[in-house]
């Protein structure tokens, strides 16, 4: 599926504990496509302090750095934002104009798609920041934005997915969706990863990260599947 738009640039912030390396497949398929790209800088120190407002609000000032400098090159005026696991929850906040922590992003103006992988919008027990997002702002919550949500329906049996998520799967499955008995990527259950309102797309034997299998959302063989269907 091509873009009928001129490509635009592209911010991605990565998730929870995972370093921006994890991340250079994506980055380099969308240059192969000819987009300008940046990866938000974040070490596990970094993500450790997202317990706080503060921590948010460190990542998020990077990523307003990056996409309102890239959007002054793009042919459209505009970015595309993609999130993986929790900075897709991040990047919501991101696009609102409601004041946070001291901070009003109002990504929108610079910003006209989010996509978002494996991220836990839903949630029966998520922690204190990521439940303000959906409280505050339930589902698809700002006009003009091109909400897309990819989430991963792994095979626990398969050879793709790792002991680890064999194990902690329903641990994970049981605190975001409150039953073990759901469909998901090793950690993020399909339902909570397929924002409310928004564009979906379910990719069946893909794990949410390298740890949870060895095709993820990022891995080469993954990459194409959903970002064709997007249109990058």
């Amino acid at each position: 599926m091509s873009n009928s738009l001129p490509l635009q640039p592209v911010v991605i912030l990565g998730g929870f504990l995972i370093t921006p390396e994890a991340y250079a497949g994506i980055a380099s398929w969308l240059r192969n496509q000819g987009a300008e790209v940046a990866v938000v800088p974040a070490s596990r120190l970094d993500w450790m302090l997202t317990t706080w407002a503060l921590g948010w609000t460190r990542l998020l000032d990077r990523v307003h750095e990056r996409a309102t400098h890239l959007a002054r090159h793009s042919p459209t005026g505009k970015v595309t934002l993609i999130g993986h696991s929790s900075g897709g929850v991040m990047l919501r906040l991101y696009l609102t104009d409601d004041l946070f922590a001291g901070r009003c992003y109002r990504g929108s103006e610079v910003c006209n798609r989010l996509i978002s992988l494996g991220s836990p919008h839903q949630a029966k027990r998520a922690t204190p920041l990521r439940a303000m997002v959906d409280r505050r702002f339930p589902g698809v919550a700002v006009d003009g934005i091109d909400y897309f949500a990819v989430a991963g329906c792994l095979d626990l049996a398969s050879a793709n997915a790792s002991g680890f998520s064999r194990r902690s799967a329903s641990g994970s499955y049981r605190n975001i969706a409150g039953t073990v008995d759901v469909d998901g990527d090793g950690l993020v259950p399909v339902q909570s990863a397929l924002l409310k309102g928004a564009r979906h797309l379910v990719l069946a034997d893909t794990a949410h990260g390298g740890l949870f299998g060895s095709s993820w959302y990022g891995s080469d063989d993954r990459i194409g599947l959903w970002a064709n269907q997007i249109g990058l």
